[in-house]
């Protein structure tokens, strides 16, 4: 039985990692979060000690580091901007680390994070559950599988309809999220490279506050793809459903269903890591250079090959007062 810490408590994800700690059969000891509205530690660890101040969770943390209760890994949950201090507060007391994605926000940053890992002899784990999906896992296989030189149309689009809070929490602050394709795309990005191959051209056509869209060129694909958090963007038959999210991914124009099984990626990611199998920096650095591109890119807008649901209509920052 592996000893756990939570950074990032009473985050939307939080208790996956934590259902993930119960389920492989491990015990968290220790958790922390500013924010206080953790009572889903009840369902899980309602014995783990609890902190609101880094400081004190630094101190409780190295106080078990020279007892029979030292942690063996510490797993992140915490704001996007904050993971690779947060990692490197993980190695340095001893312990691997588990971190959500996206694991850090500049290709750099895994850079010096490979430096730490060094100087202290522990591993950092990214959360990369889409490559645990069994419909993934076949997809890969069937393109393996297939003639060594054909490429495939794919198109990938995921809607996620947010409401004003989005753009008062630190998610729609870019300098904290990254922006919509770091923090909702780059799970999507890692599957695509993961099981198409590496990017050779990386266009942004459209990004914005609410959606970005873009086309890859990768070894065994060309990729549409399409992100939004505006609920306008719904195609009509998901809206006339009363529906909030939208997830589609299409090769040839045949859809792959991938929608459900999602529940159990973080217990099954969590399983990986503890046999010897997680996903380390390396793995994480495709993406992470992705979405630092698209961030950086200037879009061209509606031109060449595009993910039609680019073209719904733009809309204003909801606190734009002109």
């Amino acid at each position: 039985m592996k000893n756990f810490a939570l950074i990032g408590a009473a985050g939307y994800i939080a208790p996956r990692h934590m259902k993930a700690v119960k389920d492989t059969g491990n015990v968290l000891l220790a958790a922390y979060d500013k924010f206080d509205s953790v009572g889903v530690m009840d369902s899980h660890f309602p014995d783990a000690d609890f902190f609101t101040e880094f400081e004190r969770f630094d101190r409780h943390i190295e106080k078990l580091k020279r007892t029979d209760k030292k942690i063996d890994y510490v797993s992140i949950c915490s704001p996007n901007y904050l993971h690779d201090s947060h990692i490197r507060f993980g190695l340095r007391v001893g312990a691997n680390v588990i971190c959500e994605k996206p694991l850090v926000l500049n290709p750099w940053n895994i850079d010096a994070l490979s430096e730490v890992e060094k100087e202290h002899g522990t591993r950092v784990y990214n959360i990369l559950q889409l490559r645990l999906h069994s419909s993934i896992i076949a997809l890969k296989k069937k393109i393996e599988e297939g003639p060594a030189d054909k490429i495939y149309d794919v198109d990938l689009a995921y809607i996620t309809s947010r409401g004003h809070w989005y753009y008062t929490s630190w998610k729609g602050d870019v300098s904290k999220s990254g922006g919509i394709a770091t923090n909702i795309g780059v799970h999507f990005y890692d599957m695509l490279t993961w099981v198409f191959g590496a990017v050779k051209k990386n266009v942004v056509h459209v990004h914005t506050h609410d959606r970005a869209s873009g086309y890859f060129e990768l070894e065994r694909a060309r990729v549409r793809w399409f992100l939004s958090i505006n609920a306008d963007t719904l195609p009509d038959a998901v809206k006339a459903k009363g529906g909030r999210t939208y997830r589609s991914l299409t090769m040839e124009g045949t859809e792959i269903e991938f929608s459900d099984g999602f529940t159990e990626l973080h217990t099954h990611s969590y399983q990986h890591v503890l046999d010897g199998k997680g996903f380390g920096l390396e793995e994480a650095r495709p993406s992470i250079e992705i979405v630092q591109h698209i961030r950086h890119a200037e879009p061209i807008g509606l031109k060449g090959d595009y993910h039609p649901l680019a073209k719904s209509p733009l809309a204003k920052h909801p606190f734009t007062t002109t």
